[in-house]
């Protein structure tokens, strides 16, 4: 497993206008490989809050900040960007340092089955 300290990890919370979930979700998922594809990027997930449907947030790893930096002045972050805007009502961002991992028992543990 690899060592997660040193991540640099980026939160993006984004309210997206009533009525867009379901499409603002399809095309997340399809334009998503701007992202994965960048040679910096380690992971990203789209969640969706428990009760608020309009609310997203997506959280991506990275190996650093600066190759995270890299991708946000890139080509592939304004298409990403543009195609998504449509939906966003409003957005905010924070980024952080992964400082520990620690890895639950679900992940080693056999399926249980009824």
């Amino acid at each position: 497993m690899r060592d997660e300290a040193g991540i640099f990890r980026v939160m993006l919370r984004m309210s997206i206008h009533p009525g867009m979930e379901r499409e603002f979700e399809d095309t997340w998922h399809r334009v998503g490989h701007a992202i994965t594809e960048h040679p910096a990027n380690i992971r990203q997930w789209l969640s969706r809050e428990d009760g608020d449907d309009n609310a997203y947030f997506v959280v991506s790893d990275w190996v650093d900040e600066p190759g995270f930096r890299e991708f946000e002045r890139s080509a592939q972050h304004l298409e990403h960007r543009t195609k998504l805007h449509p939906f966003r009502a409003s957005a905010s961002m924070v980024t952080m340092q992964v400082v520990f991992e620690m890895t639950g028992q679900a992940t080693t543990a056999e399926p249980v089955r009824p």
